[in-house]
This record gives structure tokens, sequence and C-alpha cells, in this order.
């Protein structure tokens, strides 16, 4: 089996180390893990990746409070 090797933030190491389901488990895993969350399409077809991407950065701007209201939309939009 073949590996390589990622850098990432100590805070991450942590946040993907609390997510594993034991400590034999590898990092690996828990990111596959992760992935399988993210939705490969629906009924009319795969997503591309370019769209799961979009899918995923909308849904942390909405968790991050960065949304905009239906009116505030509207009436930037002169309607």
């Amino acid at each position: 089996m073949e590996y390589t090797s990622i850098q990432i933030m100590p805070e991450t190491r942590k946040r993907l180390s609390s997510l594993k389901e034991d400590k034999r488990q590898t990092y690996d895993a828990v990111l596959n893990r992760l992935m399988a969350l993210i939705p490969a399409g629906d009924d009319q077809g795969e997503y591309s990746d370019e769209f799961m991407i979009g899918l995923l950065n909308a849904k942390l701007q909405v968790r991050q409070g960065q949304t905009v209201s239906h009116s505030q939309a509207k009436k930037s939009l002169g309607l």
C-alpha cells in the first residue's frame, strides 16, 4: 500500500482525531467517512466536483451565518 503525507494544522489534526471511532482508526478512514457524507448526486444524475464543492461552501456559509434574507436579496436585485 502506498502512502502520502499532507500538511495540516495541529488544530485540524486534533479535530480529526476527535472524530475517530476508536484509537486505532486511521485518519484515512476518518476522511473517507466524512467524504461519504457528501452527496454524489440526485435522481437527475451525478453532481460534478465543482457543484459538490459549491454545495459544501454554501453549507459552511449558512453555518457561519453568512446568509442574506429573501427580502434583502429582492432589494439588492431591484425586485
